[in-house]
């Protein structure tokens, strides 16, 4: 492929990938194809989600191809369960990968294959030093490792790998170590091991294997096998680099890769360590994988993020060289600017008190038109009926209000969208002193909340539903999971900053009668817990949506997805 001349490269690696395609470079006149290779031991989270952004993004901004590479070296802790997940997650994004998917242990026979070549070649021999022994024989700065095993014949290292792969040999008791440089300053190339025995199934191989590749070993090979052109990996393997070129330039492979590093993504207020998120899923401090809470890509969709939100925030953060953490509150100002845009308004009471009009006839009703979305008027509007009966919010009256208070109190004027102007004429309280009713009066000449005389209103809009014609719902808050924005930090125990308050569950809100017919319409969906529900704007509360995993027709439940208020102010 050739790079237009207007192309502007947005960051170093697409620079970098500019001059590998421009006239003399390494890949002039060949297509960009990247990969993004997820272990799969757990589920995606929003970190592994800048790394997927940039591996199959950046293809697309060069017209190229992305692999999806299952990295299933390791068998201890992988599972089907969550291939298919990754599968789901990197769909949902808007991303794919065609025909090009592949699991790292698909090359095992052409890993052994390519170690016999090393040994063949003197490049790497079989050590029998324990784990002990290895960690106290590996030097210091200026100290050159050692190992007594390092100049054993070749015929040996081969007869000897063979066996350990027939099983013959105690797990620990022998490892195949590259023949590069004891005395490197870079200690990842001090003669590593790159297979080890491990007798344990693997989730798609059984027991045919007792020995394993490392990862450095295997992920070079596995680059090269497939044609990658540009290996686009997280800054950590930056050290690992002249080992990953060490492999490529001594064993036999039809391509060339180049390995380039950028920075992870962190965020504050939560844990990107799949281990940790695992405690917390296998202890039940969440309630799963796909917990609202969780920074998981499964997590953030049940709690009501998009797609395009995600994205966007992925694309606006940009690619570093540095380290850096990013406010969660910008996560939340990016999926906050796409359901503005997008999320159908309605009106729903989390906290309800009845509210009684009192001048209102008695058994009737009327119905009002209110616009789905102000900021597109193209999304049409739906109905909404009135009664002598609505449900107001708890907060939304008062019986002595505070100063600045323009919300409902007696002889206060107000309007209740969509409908008329109705003033307060008192309470009804219970046994206790709790109010458990607020009586009010309309005007019939402020139809649609514009007085007939003109006069002005000082009190705010409220919204309301209701009551003759509303449904039940749950509704679900969710706040940090931590209270310290660095639970991860140094000498911390992440599970000591748990927040108690992350969640509050709201029984008996009252939602529009039509939210429960598209409530019931999601419920019959398939394969619900891979999409985001319908989102909506609560006017004056927040963005929900539906739960895409309780919520049902006979009870709808809600997730906050984020509040109204935005706390990120973007740098101008």
């Amino acid at each position: 492929m050739a790079v237009e001349n207007n192309f502007e490269p947005r960051n170093f690696i697409e620079s970098f990938i500019c001059e590998d395609l421009a006239e003399g470079g390494q890949y002039a006149g060949k297509q960009v194809h990247t990969r993004f290779p997820p272990e799969p031991n757990g589920y995606l989270h929003i970190g592994h989600c800048k790394a997927l952004c940039i591996d199959f993004g950046t293809a697309e901004r060069f017209d190229g191809i992305c692999n999806l590479r299952m990295d299933d070296t390791n068998p201890a802790k992988e599972d089907t369960e969550y291939v298919e997940a990754i599968q789901d997650d990197i769909h949902w994004l808007g991303f794919d990968w065609g025909d090009r998917f592949y699991y790292g242990s698909d090359y095992f026979e052409k890993d052994y294959e390519l170690a016999v070549e090393l040994i063949r070649k003197g490049l790497a021999y079989v050590c029998q030093m324990t784990p002990e022994e290895f960690k106290a024989n590996r030097g210091d700065v200026g100290v050159p490792a050692v190992s007594p095993y390092r100049d054993r014949p070749i015929e040996e290292s081969l007869d000897l790998f063979e066996r350990m792969r027939k099983g013959e040999f105690p797990e620990g008791s022998m490892t195949l170590r590259a023949k590069i440089d004891l005395a490197s300053g870079n200690f990842n190339m001090r003669d590593p091991v790159i297979y080890r025995i491990r007798y344990i199934d693997h989730h798609r191989q059984g027991n045919k294997w007792c020995i394993y590749p490392m990862y450095d070993f295997a992920h070079p090979i596995q680059d090269a096998l497939e044609h990658i052109t540009h290996s686009l990996c997280s800054l950590e393997y930056e050290d690992h680099r002249p080992l990953y070129n060490w492999v490529v330039d001594n064993v036999t492979l039809p391509s060339k890769p180049r390995q380039i590093e950028f920075a992870r993504l962190g965020i504050n207020y939560t844990v990107m360590s799949k281990r940790k998120l695992r405690k917390l899923v296998e202890e039940k401090y969440v309630s799963g994988w796909d917990d609202p809470r969780m920074p998981t890509l499964c997590g953030l969709r049940r709690r009501g993020y998009t797609a395009a939100s995600i994205r966007n925030f992925s694309e606006r953060i940009g690619v570093a060289k540095v380290p850096s953490t990013v406010e969660y509150a910008f996560l939340e100002h990016c999926l906050r600017e796409d359901l503005n845009e997008n999320a159908e308004r309605t009106m729903a009471v989390l906290h309800p008190v009845r509210l009684t009009v009192t001048n209102y006839p008695e058994g009737q009703s009327e119905t009002f038109v209110v616009e789905n979305n102000p900021v597109h008027p193209e999304q049409g509007t739906h109905e909404i009926t009135f009664s002598r009966n609505l449900w107001i919010e708890a907060e939304d009256f008062l019986e002595a209000p505070i100063p600045k208070y323009k919300r409902m109190y007696p002889g206060n004027e107000v309007r209740l969208k969509g409908a008329y102007l109705v003033k307060c004429t008192g309470c009804v309280k219970d046994d206790q002193g709790n109010v458990v009713e607020v009586l009010c009066e309309y005007d019939p000449e402020s139809k649609g909340g514009n007085p007939a005389d003109g006069r002005k209103v000082k009190g705010a809009t409220i919204h309301w539903v209701d009551a003759n014609n509303c449904a039940d719902a749950q509704v679900r808050l969710y706040g940090n999971l931590f209270t310290d924005p660095e639970p991860d930090g140094p000498d911390k125990d992440f599970l000591d900053f748990l927040n108690p308050a992350s969640l509050e569950v709201l029984e008996g809100c009252k939602i529009e009668a039509s939210m429960a017919k598209i409530a019931a319409e999601f419920d019959e969906k398939e394969n619900r817990a891979a999409q985001t529900a319908p989102s909506f704007q609560f006017m004056r509360t927040g963005y929900f949506c539906l739960d895409n995993r309780d919520s049902t027709a006979a009870m709808p439940v809600f997730n906050r997805s984020v509040s109204l208020k935005d706390s990120f102010k973007p740098a101008k």
